[in-house]
């Protein structure tokens, strides 16, 4: 991803359960007079106290009584910055040294009580085994976990949108990426990452960016009862002599119900 485009992110994935699934970014916008803010999404004021963190760079700072914040660490290639307050949704946002080196402005969404937190923390799907020519490689720092995440949640309500929601994700070397120039391998790409909820396949993510919404089919939903969510690297499809994954980190994990 080393020519992501800030503001300009384009998703695709396929939804194998016949149903229009949006992707969408969460929204963020060059700031003003060289300060990095935090502001309420609706009402533009400051967030003060709001976590912000380089989580692959080991970095982490608050935002100030006037939701300004400083980025103090050297960045090189795409990484993921998050930012948590309590009674706002996780958010998170793939940047560069490019977007880095100038102010940004990010608004944050109150919670909702129908969406839920799966996980905030940044995950590393694969078997460490990677090209330096792979989406993101240089900036992989977290523990891999293997080549799948599983996570059960509670779901009390369910409605026809009923989304999963990928805060950021980084690493993905499928053909697409390699055409959309997030990475610079030449004679090799994977097949995509898979989402399953209760064991059904409902998505396949073809591109690296944030916000990525992937909607639930409202019948494969146990309302009050435990529900599976699993995401599956993809594997290197030019590798034949043994299963090669490809490496990915994603962060900010929630399901959004409106």
């Amino acid at each position: 991803m080393r020519k992501f485009l800030f503001l300009s992110l384009i998703f695709t994935f396929l939804n194998l359960q016949a149903n229009a699934a949006a992707l969408q970014a969460n929204i963020s916008k060059e700031g003003a007079a060289g300060i990095n803010r935090i502001v309420d999404s609706e009402t533009n004021m400051p967030v003060s106290g709001a976590k912000v963190t380089l989580p692959q760079k080991n970095y982490s700072t608050k935002t100030n009584p006037d939701g300004t914040f400083d980025l103090n660490a050297n960045i090189n290639g795409s990484t993921i910055l998050s930012v948590e307050k309590d009674g706002y949704k996780p958010f998170s946002l793939t940047v560069n040294e490019k977007i880095a080196s100038r102010p940004i402005i990010v608004g944050i969404e109150k919670t909702n009580p129908m969406n839920i937190v799966i996980d905030k923390e940044m995950f590393h799907l694969g078997d460490n085994n990677y090209s330096d020519q792979s989406a993101n490689a240089g900036d992989f720092r977290v523990k891999c976990v293997g080549p799948y995440y599983t996570k059960n949640v509670k779901i009390d309500r369910a409605t026809d949108k009923t989304y999963l929601v990928i805060g950021s994700i980084i690493g993905i070397d499928t053909k697409l990426a390699r055409s959309m120039g997030q990475n610079k391998i030449v004679h090799a790409y994977a097949s995509p990452p898979e989402v399953f909820f209760n064991g059904n396949k409902i998505a396949e993510i073809q591109l690296n960016g944030d916000g990525q919404r992937i909607k639930i089919p409202r019948n494969l939903i146990r309302v009050g009862q435990n529900n599976e969510i699993t995401i599956k690297t993809g594997r290197n499809l030019m590798q034949t002599a043994y299963i090669d994954y490809d490496d990915i980190e994603f962060a900010n994990l929630s399901i959004e119900t409106n």
